[in-house]
């Protein structure tokens, strides 16, 4: 029995507050799950508009009794956004509302702040990069922002010195940059996936794909959400090197661009787990219901129809974004702006059929381009 079956009828409808590409995300993955799908954004111009089914235009703390309205029409509401004073606002609110609040406030405190994050993860001895190392080079990174903001190396002491003031300073770790997810009820916990995070020169993501199981990655991710009794959803960054993983970051917020490969290589819908932490409880994953390979990355159409690998910065500064082609085994969207950026998405039962499938949907987007020049 699927987790959409066991929800039943009560799985019709989510309100997302927030319009960007975390709001993407928990949408695309919530119509998977055949439910409909409201946005709240402030911006008239947010980014998944025309993509959800409903579009809500007003500011939340501004005119809460509009959102109180929502509540009642839906079967839970998910905060998708960073916007620090719409998440204090929703927090101060969330008894009040007429429906779950898909989200565990504490557990976001502690890991938007990446100061307390870090005196977490020794709390409990976690392996982490060391703080403030003797020498180069460096890996820096603000304290309160998604690790790709701001985030570089820097080789010299004197680049060490003209550093913005609070920034965080860590030892570079070589290594792959892995993710998991985490959800839980408060005392039960479902380790999902693991994926490869593939990184560019600004430490952006602009592609993911699924890694087998690594019993290490998924003891540390468990014991990271039991020790705060999380009762939500989590993802867990590490850094893979020859010494084993490091945890660089945690974050107690629906992610973007993992849940669907997530999604495609396991079988599990993150949107629908998030729901039964919130009703009947998780179970931990023991067997995963798919093994597949999922292919899911952002390319830029640049001059003369080259496609180029953008991290997913460059989507956020799109204007509309939604549904460009879809196949079984293919799906692509489109982020329109100042170039257009695509989302592809290629699925099958190994890496060498969703090659093939991305292959082909690469073909498809340069016909396209030609048909139209």
């Amino acid at each position: 029995m699927s987790l959409r079956q066991s929800w039943g009828a009560r799985l019709k409808t989510i309100c997302l507050v927030g319009g960007k590409l975390q709001g993407f995300e928990a949408a695309y993955l919530s119509k998977k799950a055949g439910m409909k799908v409201l946005v709240v954004d402030k911006n008239p111009q947010a980014l998944i508009r025309n993509y959800a089914d409903k579009f809500h235009c007003f500011d939340v703390t501004k005119e809460p009794e509009k959102l109180f309205e929502i509540s009642k029409r839906v079967d839970a509401l998910l905060p998708v956004n960073e916007n620090l004073e719409c998440i204090e606002f929703l927090s101060s609110i969330k008894d009040k509302l007429s429906c779950p609040v898909l989200f565990d406030f504490e557990a976001y405190w502690i890991s938007r702040d990446k100061k307390k994050s870090k005196e977490y993860f020794a709390s409990i001895g976690v392996p982490t990069p060391q703080d403030k190392p003797s020498g180069p080079p460096y890996f820096v990174k603000p304290p309160c922002e998604s690790s790709s903001v701001g985030a570089r190396i820097i080789y010299s002491e004197e680049e060490l010195r003209n550093l913005e003031p609070g920034m965080l300073i860590e030892e570079y770790v070589e290594g792959e940059v892995v993710s998991l997810e985490v959800i839980g009820d408060g005392n039960r916990f479902a380790v999902v996936k693991e994926t490869l995070i593939h990184i560019d020169g600004t430490y952006d993501c602009h592609m993911v794909t699924p890694l087998p199981l690594n019993p290490s990655f998924r003891e540390i991710s468990y014991t990271l959400a039991a020790n705060l009794s999380l009762k939500g959803i989590m993802d867990v960054e590490a850094i893979s090197g020859p010494k084993g993983f490091k945890v660089i970051e945690i974050d107690a917020r629906f992610p973007s661009q993992t849940p669907t490969a997530v999604y495609y290589s396991s079988g599990v819908n993150l949107i629908e787990l998030l729901f039964c932490a919130f009703g009947e409880g998780v179970k931990e994953i023991t067997t995963l219901p798919e093994n597949k390979y999922c292919i899911y990355e952002h390319l830029m159409l640049g001059e003369n129809g080259i496609l180029i690998p953008v991290g997913e910065q460059v989507l956020s500064m799109g204007n509309d974004y939604g549904k460009y082609y879809e196949e079984p085994g293919i799906e692509i969207f489109l982020c329109k702006g100042e170039k257009p950026v695509f989302t592809l998405v290629f699925w099958g039962k190994d890496k060498d059929e969703a090659d093939a499938r991305k292959r082909e949907g690469l073909s498809i987007i340069k016909e396209n381009f030609r048909a139209a020049a």
